[in-house]
């Protein structure tokens, strides 16, 4: 999409990956002393070597004093640290640790509607039972706990629910949750005994005047030993997302919290599987948590190019929904946060009805198999996957359709990222006004 990479975390990789570059003047002391020092912890001194499972022990300290920062002094305990392969590795993880039963007694894990497809795919893969609750889309897609309550009683008749599911700030919606609505969660998690997943690889991309991201384990400790001692929580991070935007090299750490001693050595046990999390990617996380300082060469560099990169991503998430919701017949919610806007569409009846009765045999492109909902083995198209379809047969633009993620019957979307540059998202978006009204002239 065009995002430049941060020069210092590339330094420092680049170093780390070929050592002779040491030498070399060009680099700046910061980034030397940083790439010795993750090559120090390595075996063999070398970014090629297996680290021990659980990753990269000062990496995982670091991540724990970074956690501290941002917490508020909150202690946070390296040996709760698990490095990982970005986000996603640990969350599945976490999920295979937790799941267990056959029949009533199967693990129910609830997740938000709409979800990340990972989550539904991770359930439908373990056998796990998929207790879905719905985002409150005419608030913003606030969470409403009632909403909570009424899915959790409806799924004890079928299976027996464990976890709860939050990503924060949202994806596919972009919704940045209250502290508030966190800390109801945090109750309802503990009345219930749940065990909390928190997504939260979007915690610095929040864009909306007034939201503010809070960490799930700061307010759990700031609500008291009634909660801060009890409830069980994990939650997750990624050098993929934010202002970093380093998906390849697939960095990530999860941090557990009150996790019961010999559930602990098991999970420890299943990350040794995999033997290492990617060793690049861990020296990545290392620079991420650990970034040049006020009185380091490289620090105005980047607080510059974090801060351009940031602002970028606020300007393109507000001209994004301001564009859509002047067509008739879509309303985008703010983009508080994340990288994605999830408007919902108005589609004509007649569209309705041809995308139900058009053969399954339609060509589907590699992104839209993955996120298409194969679990109703329905014989046509979701009525948004016939618009999606026609919108990248029509103008080259894929976007995702809502059904891949979940809403509400009788409801439409599309998911489109704000990552493009600010003059491709603008005729991005001209592009996708203008089908949009000959779409429903055609079908009208």
């Amino acid at each position: 999409m065009g995002q430049k990479p941060i020069t210092f975390f590339r330094q420092v990789l680049a170093l780390c990956s070929y050592p002779d570059l040491l030498e070399d003047s060009k680099f700046p002391e910061d980034a030397k002393s940083r790439a010795r020092r993750i090559l120090q912890a390595c075996g063999g001194g070398s970014l090629g070597a297996y680290s021990t499972s659980q990753g990269i022990e000062i990496i995982r300290q670091d991540v724990a004093r970074y956690i501290e920062r941002r917490d508020g002094g909150i202690p946070c305990d390296p040996d709760n640290i698990y490095l990982s392969i970005g986000a996603s590795d640990a969350i599945v993880t976490m999920l295979k640790l937790l799941v267990s039963g056959e029949g009533m007694s199967r693990t129910g894990v609830m997740i938000s509607i709409p979800q990340y497809p990972l989550y539904s795919a991770a359930l439908a893969e373990l056998g796990a039972v998929q207790i879905s609750y719905y985002l409150e889309e005419d608030n913003c897609w606030s969470l409403d706990i009632n909403e909570l309550r009424r899915a959790l009683q409806e799924a004890k008749k079928h299976c027996s629910p464990r976890a709860l599911c939050i990503i924060n700030p949202g994806n596919p919606t972009g919704q940045v949750q209250s502290r508030q609505c966190i800390e109801d969660v945090i109750r309802f998690a503990a009345t219930e005994n749940l065990f909390l997943m928190s997504d939260e690889v979007y915690q610095d991309n929040v864009y909306a005047d007034g939201c503010k991201f809070h960490s799930f384990k700061k307010v759990l400790f700031e609500m008291g030993p009634e909660y801060s001692e009890k409830v069980e929580l994990a939650s997750f991070h990624s050098t993929s997302k934010c202002y970093m935007g380093e998906c390849g090299f697939r960095g990530g750490y999860m941090e557990v919290v009150n996790l019961d001693p010999e559930v602990k050595v098991q999970l420890t046990k299943l990350v040794s599987v995999r033997l290492c999390p990617p060793v690049p990617g861990q020296a990545l996380l290392d620079v991420v948590v650990n970034p040049p300082q006020p009185d380091e060469p490289s620090y105005d560099t980047f607080i510059k190019e974090r801060t351009e990169t940031l602002a970028t991503l606020a300007e393109k998430a507000n001209m994004t929904q301001e564009i859509l919701n002047q067509v008739p017949g879509i309303k985008c919610n703010p983009v508080q946060g994340a990288m994605y806007s999830f408007p919902r569409i108005h589609l004509p009846p007649k569209a309705i009805l041809e995308a139900k009765v058009e053969s399954a045999c339609t060509q589907f492109n590699l992104i839209s198999v993955l996120f298409m909902d194969i679990s109703k083995g329905e014989k046509g198209q979701s009525p948004d996957m016939f618009y999606c379809m026609k919108l990248l047969e029509e103008t080259g633009i894929c976007l995702v359709p809502g059904s891949g993620f979940g809403q509400r019957d009788g409801t439409y979307h599309f998911r489109m990222t704000i990552l493009p540059s600010k003059e491709k998202l603008k005729i991005v978006l001209a592009k996708i006004k203008e089908f949009h009204q000959h779409f429903t002239d055609q079908y009208s």
